[in-house]
């Protein structure tokens, strides 16, 4: 078998190493075919680095180590271009001195390739000076590569002082682009985030960014026949470690590692976890170890969990919503920031005349899981292993239809959240609720719209559908707001969603009503819960509909 070439970002290590290598290069070459000047927005530890080492090597026409891939017989391998490569990868941000001192090493690394010298000290002058002599120097013009641009923004995103102050300096570096075109063959740059307002977006007019572009949406990770193309071996020597056949492994590596798309149509993988889940034989969270989204966990911290109640929200968003973003907004919204983070994914897209809309969501279960394991974590700090357990038994609570259990673990669960946290309002339960049920490994969708009215919340595991309604008063009593939350099930017939879902050969599957109150007072101490469940299960010689009908008469 083939190397995994876990933590390799470097195309010539790669393929002078024996290691398996995803042909990209069929994009590579559509892309460089089509235009001149791109820019593509990825998660980290995503393969950008890779395909921009990728890129260089093409450009400085290194023949022989793309031999064997899609591109090697189309290229003019006579025609190599200087090759400029700005990497923002590596770099203390945390003062403008830091980031100057950045730019000049990635000028000067540049210019000693060329043997160049410089005459002025400032960065954007160095730079343009770069691009201009390289060109002179070789006859030939630049390939300008720049890989993570936007690192020192990120990396002080929650500072907004020096956030701006990075962003300013970023702004006049890269105005230097637009200034050099005569001297640039080909401009690539990748980021985490498209932020509006830099000078490489509103001054370039002819980027073009093919960061939702369907064309490209694989260009990065790995899609399913690509896995299971170059996987092939380890798929076969991994799938008995678990006692699997091939498909049961295929199916529970889709889970936890796919679902990340930019077209809402073309799915890929995570490379970076699906490599070291086939290097260690084991499923774990290896993507979100490391680097937890620590902006979201300050702000939950400082303004409460009920901030992030849109995590799990499906409302369409418009593209402008979230494909650009403003760093001096980072206090408002999140969303677009943990879009393209990889925090969250495009699940589908709607399109209605000229007006085009997205459907966000997480991406799989390794995301939705860790990010809900973080978030409680930041909640109950050192009580955080009492949760676990905690959500263990609220689990086989769910699993046995025990609502005097689950009021009872719940009501515990809630006890261990730090005082100065809880907030009394509707929507810190509700978000609180939603992340507790998405840790238990259930498939949360909160806020579903139906022809009748928006679901609080359905949880799906297995075969089991719940429907779910929260409730939330200062001074009902639980027992009535446990009994309006049922009640609004039937009245406005929630589960009509699922009837057709749960038929055929899915009949036998359960469909659970549960409605949850809380009441508050001064204080935690006056905090009170209730559950309730009802269970539909379809028989298989009761039509579902009679078995509703059925049901809802008993609620």
């Amino acid at each position: 078998m083939k190397n995994l070439p876990i933590g390799i970002q470097s195309f010539r290590n790669l393929r002078g190493g024996d290691f398996l290598y995803v042909d990209k290069t069929e994009h590579i070459y559509n892309l460089i075919q089509s235009g001149r000047v791109y820019f593509l927005s990825r998660p980290r530890r995503f393969g950008k680095s890779l395909l921009i080492s990728t890129m260089d090597e093409l450009f400085s026409g290194n023949r022989e180590i793309f031999e064997g891939l899609y591109i090697y017989d189309k290229w003019n391998w006579g025609e190599a271009n200087p090759v400029i490569r700005i990497d923002f990868g590596n770099g203390d941000y945390r003062s403008p001195e830091l980031l100057k001192e950045t730019m000049l090493n990635n000028l000067k690394i540049n210019a000693e390739k060329f043997g160049i010298k410089f005459e002025n000290q400032n960065p954007s002058n160095q730079f343009s000076e770069l691009i201009a002599k390289a060109h002179q120097k070789t006859g030939r013009t630049v390939a300008l590569l720049i890989d993570e641009y936007d690192k020192p923004i990120l990396d002080v995103i929650e500072d907004n002082e020096l956030a701006k102050s990075n962003k300013e300096a970023l702004h006049a570096f890269y105005q230097v682009i637009k200034a050099s075109d005569d001297h640039l063959r080909f401009v690539f740059l990748t980021g985490i985030s498209k932020f509006s307002g830099l000078s490489v977006f509103s001054a370039l007019n002819n980027l073009n960014d093919i960061s939702l572009n369907g064309k490209y949406a694989a260009i990065c990770g790995y899609t399913q026949e690509e896995l299971e193309n170059n996987f092939t071996e380890y798929i076969e020597a991994t799938a008995p470690k678990f006692n699997y056949t091939r498909q049961q492994l295929l199916d529970a590596i889709k889970k936890q590692y796919d679902g990340y798309t930019w077209d809402g149509k073309t799915s890929v993988y995570n490379p970076y976890s699906t490599l070291l889940f086939f290097y260690n034989a084991k499923m774990a969270n290896y993507w979100f170890s490391t680097g937890t989204p620590t902006f979201l966990i300050k702000m939950i911290q400082r303004d409460g969990i009920d901030k992030i109640d849109g995590l799990f929200i499906s409302e369409p968003m418009f593209e402008e919503s979230f494909k650009s973003y403003d760093p001096a907004m980072f206090n408002e919204s999140k969303l677009p920031l943990l879009f393209q983070t990889g925090y969250l994914t495009i699940k589908s897209i709607i399109r209605d005349g000229e007006e085009t809309r997205y459907i966000l969501g997480m991406p799989n279960y390794e995301v939705r899981k860790s990010f809900s394991n973080g978030i409680l974590t930041a909640c109950a700090g050192n009580a955080f292993d009492t949760v676990q357990i905690l959500s263990i038994k609220i689990r086989s609570a769910i699993d046995n239809c025990r609502a005097d259990i689950l009021t009872q673990e719940l009501t515990a669960l809630f006890a261990q959240i730090p005082y100065d946290l809880h907030i009394d309002k509707e929507a810190y339960y509700h978000s609180l609720f939603l992340l507790l049920f998405t840790m238990l490994g259930f498939e949360v969708i909160g806020e579903l719209h139906t022809n009748r009215g928006r679901i609080d919340a359905v949880l799906e595991l297995g075969k089991k559908a719940i429907v779910t309604e929260i409730k939330y008063s200062k001074s009902a009593s639980v027992k009535a707001l446990t009994d309006n939350a049922l009640k609004q099930i039937k009245d406005k017939k929630y589960y009509e969603s699922f009837l057709s879902k749960f038929s055929g050969k899915s009949a036998g599957k359960q469909i659970i009503f549960m409605g949850i109150g809380f009441r508050t007072g001064k204080g935690r101490e006056k905090l009170r819960l209730g559950c309730k469940i009802n269970v539909m299960k379809p028989k298989p010689s009761v039509s579902l509909r009679a078995t509703a009908r059925a049901m809802t008469k008993s609620i």
